[in-house]
């Protein structure tokens, strides 16, 4: 039985495309095996599963003062012997990334214990773990085409792997969710997971106009409904979604969305013609703003910055996208990286066989 070693840490989206390679790594025959961090996001995640989770010593890379950055280089440096026992306890036959700063000690010490490594980015710009990591790694995989030029000859265009129970929703189960007929288009508003305060206000703000043409499912955030809201015929405050996910994506013919990497290649992937308002550059390091103009330029994605995102541009985004919703479908079932779990599996296979 082949082996492989799977890590990624710090937030979900370090971890949810790992979960997500599990099924098809199982039918290729793998023996699956996690490194992440001793009390990280990842380690309940994976524990869950019933996957074997070892968890080490790990530190934040930061390029900010902070007095941790004198004591955090050594537990990183603890971090990469835990992690070059794990592997010739387990000896994997092969490693694959997602990132995150628990990433860097495995990947060196798979590179001193002489195991190939599949790195995977996210976003546009590699994050600092993943600059550190790439030397390390075989192949690099990526979401985005011009990532590829930051990437040489390691890199792959593949896309994110997206769980395979987001295909199973059905749109009867996410109306009868949201306690809504099939009489509507139904408009999905999606703002992370800690939900967007700009995008729920410009919603709330043309929600009479929608509703005349529209349903509308609002995931807002947790602590972030209005009860003034509530009750309203059409309109449907959630503050978080998660096994019912499936069902309202299934239910949505058009979606508003931030842009983060892991959420629009879902979007891609279930082929839901979306409107991206990115989170600003005065509030992030701009890697949505770069993610949403990647998907424009495909076609994928019709994008209105946050700083541009009024009553009158939100209603008239909205309304072309509708009208013009197949031509975007179209474009997307065309993508090459719609199904990136089988595309990863594949490369990791073909690495072991060789």
């Amino acid at each position: 039985m082949k082996k492989i070693i799977l890590t990624g840490g710090g937030t979900a989206g370090h971890v949810t495309p790992n979960i997500a390679l599990l099924d098809r790594l199982k039918e290729e025959g793998f023996e699956v095996s996690y490194i992440g961090s001793k009390d990280g996001i990842e380690k309940q995640l994976i524990e869950n599963l019933g996957i074997p989770y070892y968890g080490i010593s790990s530190g934040k890379l930061r390029r900010y003062f902070s007095w941790k950055n004198f004591t955090d280089p050594f537990r990183v440096m603890h971090g990469g012997k835990e992690a070059t026992q794990i592997i010739k306890q387990v000896k994997p036959d092969i490693i694959f990334s997602k990132g995150g700063f628990v990433t860097v000690p495995v990947v060196k010490a798979a590179a001193k214990c002489k195991v190939p490594v599949v790195s995977h980015e996210s976003d546009m710009t590699p994050g600092l773990a993943n600059k550190i990591g790439m030397r390390y790694a075989s192949k690099i995989c990526c979401n985005f085409p011009e990532t590829l030029a930051k990437l040489g000859d390691k890199g792959i265009h593949t896309g994110t792997p997206i769980r395979s129970e987001l295909f199973t929703g059905t749109r009867e189960a996410g109306l009868k969710y949201a306690g809504f007929p099939d009489d509507k288009p139904v408009i999905l508003v999606v703002g992370g997971s800690t939900g967007a305060v700009r995008v729920n206000e410009a919603v709330r703000a043309v929600l009479p106009e929608l509703l005349k043409e529209f349903r509308v499912i609002h995931l807002c955030g947790k602590g972030k409904s209005d009860p003034a809201y509530n009750g309203i015929d059409g309109y449907v405050q959630i503050e978080y979604c998660d096994k019912e996910m499936k069902d309202v994506l299934a239910a949505a013919d058009i979606v508003i969305s931030r842009a983060g990497a892991n959420a629009i290649c879902e979007l891609l992937a279930l082929h839901k013609p979306n409107l991206l308002i990115p989170l600003s550059a005065e509030a992030s390091r701009g890697d949505q703003i770069l993610n949403a103009a990647s998907f424009e330029k495909q076609g994928f994605s019709m994008v209105l910055q946050e700083s541009e995102t009024t009553p009158e541009s939100l209603l008239a985004a909205v309304r072309k996208l509708y009208a013009e919703r197949e031509e975007y479908r179209a474009r997307m079932a065309k993508s090459e990286t719609s199904d990136a779990a089988d595309t990863i599996v594949k490369l990791l296979v073909s690495l072991v066989n060789k």
